[in-house]
């Protein structure tokens, strides 16, 4: 089931909710393939889902960490390709880029905690920027995202939704949408 998002009580409870319900979705998308179909190129441009998981990884580092002046391990942007983000080296394990993953949302998740909406930081391209914009931002590129992989998913084994199916006492299972 994804996590819920409360529909009464403070702003940063719900946004925080919200990015975390999104975050569900992102990785029940990966859960239950193997490493050649999360690595599997699915559109002309080569969209794969484990490439996805990167990019996101990568992208809360930066938006949370770097944003608002908290370490961030290496990250994998290049200012000469502007989709290195997106890339899966050989040697690069879906373990490995789940693991990136979860130490992304862990120290965003920090960030998060510690501050208030109102704190502000200076994004990569120099403008300065609240942590409710980036909450807003990481909402919404994180759904984007989760779209495009309930696509590719789909295309791989058939597969879709917005969360993990619920099984229902009969075995059944409901909840698809």
């Amino acid at each position: 089931m994804s996590p819920h998002v409360p529909g009464t009580g403070a702003e940063k409870e719900i946004l925080h909710a919200s990015l975390q319900r999104h975050r569900a979705a992102v990785l029940w998308k990966v859960e239950g393939l193997d490493d050649e179909q999360v690595r599997r190129p699915m559109t002309p441009s080569g969209t794969h889902l484990l490439g996805l998981v990167k990019h996101l990884a990568a992208v809360e580092y930066g938006w949370f960490c770097e944003t608002f002046g908290r370490q961030v391990e290496p990250l994998p942007f290049d200012p000469d390709d502007e989709n290195a983000d997106l890339r899966v080296a050989p040697g690069e394990t879906t373990a490995d880029v789940l693991a990136f993953y979860a130490r992304a949302r862990a120290a965003a998740d920090g960030v998060i905690g510690e501050l208030d909406l109102d704190a502000t930081g200076t994004a990569w391209h120099g403008a300065r920027v609240s942590l409710r914009w980036v909450l807003v931002h990481m909402i919404e590129e994180t759904a984007r995202h989760a779209g495009h992989m309930d696509i590719v998913r789909e295309l791989i084994d058939g597969a879709r939704g917005d969360h993990r199916p619920e099984r229902t006492d009969s075995g059944a299972v409901s909840g698809t949408s």
